[in-house]
């Protein structure tokens, strides 16, 4: 990514409570991916995209070595506050990673990755860092699921993305995830699965705590501030997404991939 680029990122998911959206929301991603992975003592495990460590601190908590690495400072400073047990902190860039080749067993990112504007630099950057027959383990949004299609609707609202870059969701899509690691990975697996929400109350509550708290929300609507006709067009949007997904009393289920594979070598 350029610096420009980069700047904008870190400022996004600085904005706003992403460490709040970690643990009231997306928490239980983590210990699933930990558990997929086969992750356990004695391993060097890297979580790339690590945020405030949903992954990153229960995978430290198995005895394995870990680090943490993310492109957001002040997120790995609340999680490392947060975190009551031993693994390194690492600011870098998924697309750049400061490690050495094959230096790792297992290398995962749970809705991290996804988020590097561009997909071919970040997985070849997971394939570098693992060695040969070690294990690449991925949480990522599917298109498909309601994280996905809230992606989709924020879109035609958003700032124009990087010349090249891809939409996040697309980390979510089995093809696409074979299309980007292509023969570097072998014994595959892919399984979706959703998480369960019950923290809003109604479509309101839901939308108001995104606008305040998730940083791609928070830029979508700041791009949008000066057109207060549009901020209400997608207010609405935003509502009957939530209304097509609730499953009553406000629950929802949110779909992510569960990927994981052996580095090919």
């Amino acid at each position: 990514m350029t610096t420009t680029v980069k700047t904008k990122h870190r400022a996004m998911w600085a904005s706003g409570d992403y460490p709040a959206v970690a643990s009231d929301l997306v928490a239980p991603l983590g210990p699933a991916l930990v558990q997929a992975a086969g992750i356990g003592p004695g391993q060097k495990v890297l979580d790339v995209g690590a945020g405030t460590g949903n992954a990153a601190i229960p995978a430290a908590r198995t005895g394995a070595t870990v680090t943490a690495s993310d492109l957001t400072p002040e997120l790995l400073a609340v999680g490392e506050k947060n975190s009551h047990v031993n693994l390194t902190w690492t600011e870098a860039d998924a697309e750049d990673l400061p490690f050495e080749t094959g230096a790792f067993d297992t290398v995962i990112s749970c809705i991290g990755v996804m988020f590097a504007p561009f997909h071919t630099a970040a997985a070849a950057e997971l394939l570098r860092v693992c060695r040969p027959g070690g294990t690449i383990g991925l949480a990522n949004w599917t298109p498909e699921g309601f994280i996905g299609q809230m992606f989709a609707t924020m879109k035609p609202y958003a700032a124009p993305p990087p010349p090249g870059a891809q939409p996040p969701p697309l980390w979510g899509d089995p093809a696409h995830l074979a299309s980007l690691f292509g023969d570097g990975v072998t014994d595959v697996s892919v399984e979706r699965r959703t998480l369960h929400v019950e923290h809003f109350r109604t479509a309101v509550d839901f939308r108001d705590y995104f606008k305040a708290n998730y940083g791609p929300t928070i830029a979508v609507y700041r791009n949008i501030a000066d057109d207060p006709a549009r901020v209400a067009t997608l207010d609405a949007e935003l509502l009957a997404l939530v209304e097509r997904h609730d499953l009553g009393g406000g629950a929802m289920n949110w779909e992510y991939l569960l990927y994981i594979a052996r580095r090919a070598g």
